[in-house]
């Protein structure tokens, strides 16, 4: 099969003196892609590199692929990462992971946690600031603060659990002023966080593994921040889910497996939880186009610590794209790019 592969490379973009200094730290790297590109070719198929949404829209009208994989988390706006799945749908071209509904939902912290909340799942207390006459005194000390709308813990180091109302007030001004988007107020859970990786698409998806994360530099406080994350393979350890007590391993992995469904991902995805001072599970946030470099990236640690391989963890994602628009996605879609153009 003909695949495409689209993708944001991190290199390929020079922050503006006004840009937040992590403003492209979710893109990829050229590890990445290779590995990706490779795997594939491996696993017998053609592939193409088209690159972010401006290289795709140069690329349709003279080939059409017979799937996209996509881990593009797109440019602008909060839903970036819907950009390239939208394109795709409106010239019904099959492609990986979740749809625009999904991508642009799950990507505001805000929006998915009232929908995760209607549905009964734990999550931590939480309301959202567009300006700063709205902070309040709802909520009790300590509370987490974060940029609304960002990935791979952009915005998130050890400032963003405030502990009184001065430090709640410049950290949410600082907040709003370099990432420009409303942030998210949550209540700060002291205990244990995991994630959990998941494959698959509604009822054929099932949890692949779960980790716990260890922050092991006290420097950056027991916090997931943007800095360890980057350098994970320094800063942070990272535990077998099947270290983890059999009873709170199940709620975590019920927690994640039911939000994943109720969100509508689909192929793979990672939930994120933390427990609160009693050691109960609750639902952080949710990362429908989880990363994929082989060595560093969540999801792939994961499916390494249960087992899978990086080409069985690629060849698991493909197939359960495929097989979704094998049985019904494409049923009533017309494709018109033979036409030649756009």
């Amino acid at each position: 099969m003909r695949i495409g592969l689209t993708f944001n490379l991190r290199k390929s973009y020079e922050p503006q003196a006004s840009d937040p200094p992590d403003r492209y730290v979710e893109f990829d790297s050229e590890e990445t892609i290779e590995a990706i590109r490779a795997t594939l070719e491996c696993l017998g198929h053609d592939v193409a590199l088209i690159g972010d949404v401006k290289s795709l829209l140069s690329f349709l009208p003279t080939s059409e692929p017979g799937m996209v994989f996509n881990i593009a988390e797109g440019m602008e706006g909060r839903s970036r990462e819907a950009q390239i799945p939208a394109i795709l749908e409106a010239f019904c071209i099959p492609y990986t992971f979740s749809d625009p509904l999904t991508l642009a939902l799950s990507l505001h912290k805000g929006m998915t946690k009232v929908v995760i909340k209607s549905e009964g799942i734990p999550t931590p207390d939480f309301y959202l600031v567009e300006e700063i006459a709205e902070v309040n005194g709802n909520l009790p000390f300590p509370l987490f603060v974060k940029p609304a709308y960002e990935g791979t813990a952009k915005g998130v180091d050890t400032r963003c659990l405030v502990k009184d109302v001065d430090s709640l007030h410049r950290e949410v001004s600082r907040l709003l002023s370099l990432y420009c988007q409303p942030v998210l107020v949550e209540r700060y859970l002291p205990g244990e966080e995991y994630t959990v990786g998941i494959l698959g698409t509604g009822r054929n998806a099932r949890v692949l593994g779960m980790m716990q994360v260890i922050v092991r530099d006290k420097n950056q406080g027991n916090i997931y921040t943007q800095i360890a994350k980057e350098e994970c393979e320094d800063r942070v350890a990272y535990i077998p889910g099947e270290m983890t007590p059999v009873e709170i391993r199940q709620q975590i992995e019920t927690i994640s497996l039911k939000a994943y469904q109720i969100l509508g991902c689909r192929d793979a995805g990672r939930v994120d939880i933390r427990c609160d001072e009693f050691g109960n599970p609750y639902f952080l946030e949710i990362n429908p186009l989880a990363g994929l470099h082989p060595t560093h990236s969540d999801l792939c640690i994961i499916a390494n610590q249960v087992g899978m391989s990086y080409t069985e963890l690629i060849e698991a994602i493909l197939a359960s794209a495929v097989n979704r628009y094998s049985s019904r996605d494409m049923m009533h879609c017309t494709p018109t790019l033979n036409q030649g153009k756009i």
